[in-house]
């Protein structure tokens, strides 16, 4: 009996722990690898759900919008690592091809692609809902990746505004635009080679990320 025990304890002492990363950018890779890898994943189960009539026109155009944002932002973070989808998905076994059909092939949900059984009203919402989740999540990554250099922060909001006012439904009182105003004013006041310092570019993030959950529970409703 003492023996086994000893065996058992021997066997533990034994067991080293074996990292992936031997430093931080490693580190950094893997993670980004990982949420690739469940970009895809997810967008897969959405496109069989949506298909499978399991989730609404407007949650899917939503979610499905925010995952190809995503989806871009994690190319460019990877860029070096992973420069063919395809060859990333067969190294990991990733039988999903609906996803990388709507993520690489098409570049949009599937309600902006199949109008049959909707009106051209409800398409048109759908492309400008879909449009300004894009902009929302690009817009908040690039501040996120540091990207925060005025002649590149400035079209971006630009852009959200505009597509925001294409979305009439949500009417006047969208405190979202107001936020995005009152920092395109601000950033209007520097010059283009100027950078957010780290303050300013938390408080940008914080009020697109507030503006966003405004909108999304908008969208909801």
């Amino acid at each position: 009996m003492n023996l086994k025990n000893n065996t058992n304890n021997t066997s533990t002492q034994n067991l080293k722990e074996i990292k992936l990363y031997s430093n931080n950018i490693e580190r950094e890779m893997y993670d980004n690898l990982a949420e690739l890898y469940s970009i895809i994943k997810v967008t897969e189960h959405l496109e069989k759900a949506y298909i499978r009539d399991d989730v609404p026109p407007k949650d899917y155009t939503t979610a499905c919008s925010k995952l190809i944002a995503q989806f871009k932002s994690s190319q460019t973070l990877l860029k070096d690592h992973v420069p063919n989808v395809a060859q990333f998905m067969r190294d990991y076994d990733l039988n999903c091809k609906a996803a990388y059909d709507r993520l690489v092939i098409k570049g949009f949900p599937s309600t902006l692609e199949h109008s049959t059984n909707e009106s051209s009203t409800d398409t048109a919402m759908a492309k400008n809902v879909a449009e300004a989740v894009q902009l929302f999540i690009t817009t908040m990554d690039s501040i996120r990746l540091k990207l925060v250099a005025v002649d590149g922060i400035y079209p971006l909001l630009s852009d959200l505004m505009e597509s925001l006012n294409r979305n009439s439904w949500l009417g006047p009182t969208f405190e979202g635009k107001e936020k995005i105003k009152n920092w395109i004013s601000i950033l209007n006041q520097m010059k283009a080679t100027d950078e957010l310092d780290d303050e300013q570019s938390r408080q940008l993030l914080f009020d697109l990320d507030n503006s966003y959950n405004i909108f999304y529970k908008a969208i909801k409703n």
